[in-house]
């Protein structure tokens, strides 16, 4: 870890358990805690101990311990030796105790309730860190424990990221209880020496009997619209009340504080049992899930797990019979695993949509001699299939995107059941809350020098925005900001080669498209674009690259700047970024699946083909 700054270099022990990022955030909310609590209260003499002779001078003292000075200053100058004595100038010497090993102590106990959930941890974190180092610095010892947690597993001493990692795992469905409270006064001899004890949670704290001689500090989420921030009551037993506001770090590093702040988990290989290797990989057009094509012809969709923590779930599974052949997969908008086969000339549905008069299985004949439907050929990967959702009317349409770019419609025609091409040219397809997003070619013109336009479609009507530029059509959505998240931005586009533009703020294209914001980006010559992202700021976005070795990711700024990601453990086949969440996943040619987390800057799921890791 680099240096951190001066005003956090006396937490830079209990700091440096973190990542510099998430030391610096956290730090900020430490030194204001540490402001808010102050320093463990000093022995007086009148405390007792063995004393220890003298550790320095004070202002205040008995005439033997009046410093030699001040009495030469009494026989040379009385009157200003009577003057220092009336305003309290005059030097004695400090005598030091010295006290029992043990004799001083701080205790902690943090409500990990309902209420406590989410940010109001991250503030637990900081005051742990706080309490620590403010009982390491009095020469005290340090005990603290989670109020809901069973009092048999005693007090933790110390903080590190395996007492810490067991406070994460400790959240409770229920708030704190005086059976609870209790029975943590009992096994830490509360009673007989409360010594400096904090209890951290709600305002409900304060109604548990007992608490009025305790220490304690109240931890609120501030509800306001487009608030980040957290309300902090610190009640020191025999001091006034403090209030402190902290403002919450970005939500990236929310989440890592909140599920592993010290990286130290890994994504464990999951063993594909699957007969055929994986061929093709890529995410749904939601962006939440991976869609699998198996070499013998099967496909799944495996979730993706949030952290590195987190267990992955079986993948679902379809596979086709004998004399069909899957040409499309996808995720259905309300959930399920969606897969187009081919049987002769006719497309088979398989899932169970909602439409009433169709049921399950549906099949959609392909006109004869008609080729507007291009079907992938022999080697190449499945098309990309999903639906959407008509409102009012329960009807649940499927939507394939050929391999010429055609968007075509699975629908109910005059005459029976058909497919229809709806769009063309289309390069990108993603899907928000049941709207589409569709950067297509305009109508007219060469392929590269026709403009490039984004269309919006919803249930009830449909919504075509010109670009503004003209290009091949390669593009990307990026995952969804806060700012963005109902909306198509970011959204990467090749309009020349080498030449990118990442476009933001595209809700005002139709009206007013100078505020659209575009950033040119040039990624180095042999870089394979393969997404775009908007972590850690989405001010500042960036395409995401594939090396010539075929292993290496990185960023690409405006900047001009490359910041290495990730090295995959093989030569890369196919490799993706997620417009959903901040992930990246890739296939490589031994048949690994690696997902990579932006936030966690870690591996979140892995996937080894035969069981070899």
């Amino acid at each position: 870890m680099s240096e951190l700054p001066e005003s956090l270099r006396p937490w830079a022990g209990q700091l440096s358990l973190f990542p510099e990022d998430l030391a610096l955030s956290l730090g900020t909310h430490v030194a204001r805690l540490a402001a808010a609590i102050g320093p463990m209260r000093a022995r007086t003499e009148t405390e007792g101990g063995e004393f220890h002779g003298y550790d320095g001078l004070t202002r205040r003292g008995s005439p033997e311990r009046l410093l030699v000075s001040e009495w030469l200053m009494a026989l040379e100058a009385p009157d200003e030796f009577v003057r220092r004595a009336a305003f309290g100038e005059q030097a004695y010497l400090r005598p030091a105790f010295r006290q029992p090993q043990g004799g001083r102590r701080t205790v902690a106990l943090l409500d990990a309730g309902p209420d406590q959930f989410g940010p109001p941890r991250i503030a637990h974190l900081a005051l742990l860190v706080v309490l620590a180092r403010r009982a390491e610095a009095a020469g005290a010892a340090f005990a603290w424990g989670v109020l809901q947690s069973p009092v048999q597993n005693g007090p933790f001493t110390t903080v590190n990221a395996a007492t810490v990692g067991q406070w994460l795992k400790a959240g409770s469905a229920s708030p704190p209880t005086d059976a609870q409270l209790a029975a943590w006064s009992e096994v830490l001899q509360l009673g007989r020496a409360p010594d400096d004890v904090w209890l951290v949670g709600g305002a409900r704290l304060a109604r548990l009997p007992g608490t009025e001689r305790l220490s304690r500090v109240a931890v609120e989420e501030v509800i306001a619209p487009g608030a980040r921030r957290l309300a902090v009551e610190v009640r020191p037993a025999s001091r006034a009340s403090r209030q402190v506001v902290l403002d919450l770090p970005p939500v990236p590093q929310c989440v890592r504080l909140l599920r592993d702040p010290f990286v130290t988990a890994a994504a464990a290989p999951v063993l594909d049992t699957h007969v055929g290797s994986v061929s093709t990989m890529r995410f749904s057009a939601d962006g939440l899930r991976l869609l699998f094509a198996y070499a013998d012809g099967g496909v799944a969709a495996q979730s993706i797990p949030q952290s590195p923590r987190a267990t992955a779930p079986r993948p679902k599974r379809f596979q086709p019979q004998r004399d069909e052949s899957v040409v499309a997969m996808g995720w259905r908008h309300k959930g399920g695993l969606l897969a187009v086969t081919l049987r002769g000339r006719t497309l088979h549905v398989h899932g169970t949509l909602k439409n009433a008069s169709t049921g399950r299985a549906t099949g959609y004949p392909l006109p004869e001699g008609d080729e507007s439907f291009q079907l992938p050929r022999k080697g190449e990967p499945p098309l990309l299939a999903l639906t959407q959702i008509h409102q009012g009317r329960n009807i649940e349409t499927v939507y394939v995107l050929d391999a010429a770019g055609v968007l075509h419609r699975l629908t109910q025609r005059e005459h029976g059941l058909g497919v229809v091409p709806v769009s063309r040219g289309v390069s990108a397809l993603a899907e928000r809350k049941g709207v589409l997003y569709l950067v297509s070619r305009g109508p007219g013109g060469s392929q590269a020098a026709a403009m490039l336009q984004l269309e919006r479609w919803m249930p009830a009507n449909a919504s075509v925005l010109e670009l503004g530029f003209a290009g091949d059509g390669m593009a990307f959505f990026g995952h969804a900001t806060k700012a963005g998240f109902d909306e198509a931005d970011p959204l990467a586009v090749r309009h020349q080669p080498g030449g990118w533009s990442v476009l933001r703020y595209l809700t005002w294209l139709e009206k007013q498209s100078h505020k659209v914001l575009r950033t040119e980006l040039s990624p180095p010559i042999g870089m394979r674009v393969v997404g775009v992202c908007s972590h850690p700021s989405p001010a500042t976005p960036a395409l995401v690259v594939l090396a010539k070795d075929e292993r290496t990711f990185s960023l690409v700024t405006g900047n001009g700047t490359t910041e290495t990601l990730v090295v995959a453990s093989a030569p890369v086949v196919s490799a993706s970024v997620s417009h959903a969440l901040p992930m990246l996943a890739w296939l490589t040619k031994s048949g690994e699946v690696g997902v990579w987390s932006f936030p966690y800057k870690a591996l979140v799921f892995r996937s080894t083909p035969g069981g070899t890791p």
